[in-house]
């Protein structure tokens, strides 16, 4: 869950790329190259799915994590995949998803340079697109379920102000806003602070209920 959001100084990430369930990757030379690495319920998660999550994410941060974690957060978005569309929570616009999609393209030196970078990571546009919108789903939907039950009172952002905000901008060696011109991002960024704690209390209690098989050999590249 690691789509970072950004105020003043990096604060927060939330990525949320899965996919669950899809067909195996064709047999090349005769070998099988695609295998289940993990049950859940009803639904299957593939170790094709385990890579192109880790591509994504060198895509959008310069690395991924490690086989064991990747498997964790396919899990975790199978889990809110799945009551979100239960809840027949409504996909994100298609504009929205091509500014995304446009920004993150922009991130690159230019477009040859990003279309180099898919094809390092075997990554097609189309591909591309389908995870970003996954994760934007997925961000909106834990958005829509926790945001009303956080509370951000003036000490919290008199504390994130004073312990956190002012130390990073002193190592920065940057100036230190008045703490009125910026308590509506702080404020922004406790919420989604507290949006992941509370989401990630409620992953780890849904897990439990849940019956999840994973291959006894583990996620192998």
């Amino acid at each position: 869950m690691r789509r970072a959001i950004y105020i003043l100084v990096a604060l927060l990430a939330a990525t949320f790329a899965a996919h669950a369930g899809s067909a195996p990757s064709a047999p090349q030379g005769g070998r099988v190259v695609d295998r289940i690495v993990a049950r859940i319920e009803g639904d299957i998660i593939l170790q094709s799915q385990v890579r192109e999550l880790g591509a994504f994410q060198q895509l959008l941060e310069g690395h991924a994590e490690s086989d064991d974690q990747l498997l964790s957060e396919l899990i975790e978005q199978w889990m809110v995949q799945t009551e979100a569309a239960a809840s027949h929570f409504p996909d994100p616009a298609q504009t929205e998803v091509d500014r995304e999609m446009t920004r993150l393209a922009a991130s690159f030196a230019s477009p040859e340079a990003y279309s180099a970078k898919l094809r390092e990571l075997e990554l097609s546009a189309e591909e591309v697109r389908r995870m970003l919108t996954r994760q934007i789903y997925i961000e909106r939907y834990l958005d829509y379920k926790f945001r009303p039950t956080v509370q951000i009172e003036a000490a919290d952002i008199d504390a994130y102000y004073k312990n956190e905000l002012l130390p990073e901008l002193a190592k920065q060696k940057q100036p230190a806003p008045r703490q009125a011109d910026v308590e509506e991002q702080i404020r922004e960024v406790l919420v989604q602070r507290g949006i992941s704690n509370l989401a990630a209390k409620w992953l780890d209690e849904t897990k439990s209920r849940l019956k999840i098989e994973q291959a006894a050999s583990g996620v192998k590249p």
